[in-house]
């Protein structure tokens, strides 16, 4: 024990020194300084993730300018050997994931190099929220080098951009969960909040009416003719799904409330419309396009889309506390706001996720100009997202009482034996 006692000793004799005869005053004026330093670069690293958001939507429009106009508006395309004949294999889809590549590329830099970052003084830290400069020259070199590569490798980048696409399909899935699981937290019942209970019983039931009424709707607009069956299953199918997540949430054993089960019905319910929204134009199914309403609406649809897009990726991107599952250590005042690895991490698949929209998820066809994410493969690929976000949650929400069933089973058992051997 002594031998361990004198380093920490001989340290203590070695810091007093360096304090002997500083005024408390200074020295609580340099602690106030540091909090003020550590403030600062907080706000730039704040600052920072804006910044990185605003290119995403940049790059974004880019990848959109690059299929409906890439091969009418830039010319010098048919001087770059990897671009084909009259600059086809840059433009369209091949353009999309030529511009999809050179983001993967930039934010896959971005991730490698500030990995693991923990403190704010780090190098790597200024270099995540400095560095501009450099980083535009890192960003152009970037989406200049898939131009210059044979269409056969951003066919290969396509296939696995489908995956990537998927990843970030899931990683958006467990943060859109893990945010209504702590917003039913907020507003659950408390004996001290009675006021938080009104008011969670209140959005229960706004978030209920307004899944319904969707459901209504959509019967109403998409599903009015027999042969619109697969419309009619897919809304069916999504109304019995909010009715068995209402039925566990309101179990005896599960017991959670209204309000987290509400929420999620309408994200079900949206997602469903926007399934039935990605099928292709038909006289049948799908009144809106039938009647070939003005061209303004398909703009702003368009634009929504988009800034969709960039929201959900830098929503998820700053969401990391949702993916870590410890969290021993104690936040300190030079340590950063938000996990920069992952963060990048994220939008290096969300420019796979946008460029599987752009294309609709099909590398042989390219989409009709103003349109993004249509096609019958854009429609099952959110048919079966919804579908497995609701066995996601149905598994939370199940998954506690499932646990202490299981350890009171073992338990028993073991109870069991010993009165057996005994």
């Amino acid at each position: 024990m002594d031998q361990y006692a004198r380093p920490a000793e001989a340290g203590a004799v070695d810091i007093r020194p360096s304090n002997a005869g500083v005024p408390q005053v200074e020295v609580n004026s340099r602690l106030e300084q540091k909090r003020i330093d550590y403030s600062r670069e907080k706000k730039k690293t704040l600052q920072a993730r804006y910044i990185y958001g605003i290119i995403f939507l940049i790059i974004n429009l880019k990848a959109w300018f690059f299929r409906d106009y890439g091969q009418r508006v830039l010319s010098h395309f048919y001087n770059i050997k990897a671009c084909g004949i009259d600059g086809q294999d840059c433009c369209h889809t091949l353009g999309v994931l030529r511009v999809s590549l050179g983001c993967f590329i930039f934010f896959s830099v971005m991730f490698f190099t500030t990995i693991k970052t923990r403190k704010l003084y780090e190098a790597r830290s200024s270099w995540h929220s400095g560095w501009w400069a450099v980083k535009l020259v890192l960003l152009i070199v970037s989406m200049a080098v898939p131009f210059f590569l044979h269409s056969k490798y951003i066919q290969i980048y396509g296939e696995f951009a489908r995956v990537g696409a998927g990843i970030f399909l899931v990683l958006q899935l467990v943060s859109v969960i893990e945010f209504i699981t702590w917003w039913n937290n907020y507003w659950m019942p408390d004996e001290q909040k009675k006021q938080s209970c009104s008011l969670g019983l209140f959005m229960s039931t706004i978030f209920y009416l307004a899944s319904v009424c969707g459901i209504v709707v959509m019967y109403a607009f998409y599903g009015r003719k027999v042969e619109c069956s697969l419309n009619i299953f897919f809304i069916t199918w999504t109304a019995i799904l909010l009715i068995v997540m209402m039925a566990v949430s309101l179990h005896s054993k599960v017991n959670r409330g209204l309000l987290s089960s509400g929420i999620m019905a309408s994200y079900l319910v949206f997602l469903c419309w926007s399934a039935i929204r990605s099928e292709p134009a038909s006289d049948y199914c799908n009144k809106e396009k039938a009647n070939g309403n003005s061209d303004w609406t398909t703009i702003l649809s368009f634009l929504f889309a988009i800034g969709a897009i960039v929201m959900a990726t830098f929503s998820t991107g700053i969401d990391s506390q949702s993916f870590q599952f410890r969290n021993d250590n104690a936040q300190e005042d030079d340590d950063i706001s938000y996990d920069y690895g992952f963060f990048h991490l994220v939008f290096a698949f969300g420019a796979m996720y946008f460029g599987m929209l752009f294309i609709s998820w099909n590398l042989n066809n390219s989409a009709r100009k103003w349109s993004i994410d249509v096609g019958w493969a854009s429609t099952w690929v959110k048919i079966v997202n919804e579908w497995f976000a609701a066995t996601i949650y149905l598994w939370k929400l199940i998954s506690p009482t499932v646990r202490q069933t299981e350890v009171t089973d073992h338990e028993d058992s073991v109870r069991q034996t010993v009165v057996n051997v005994a």
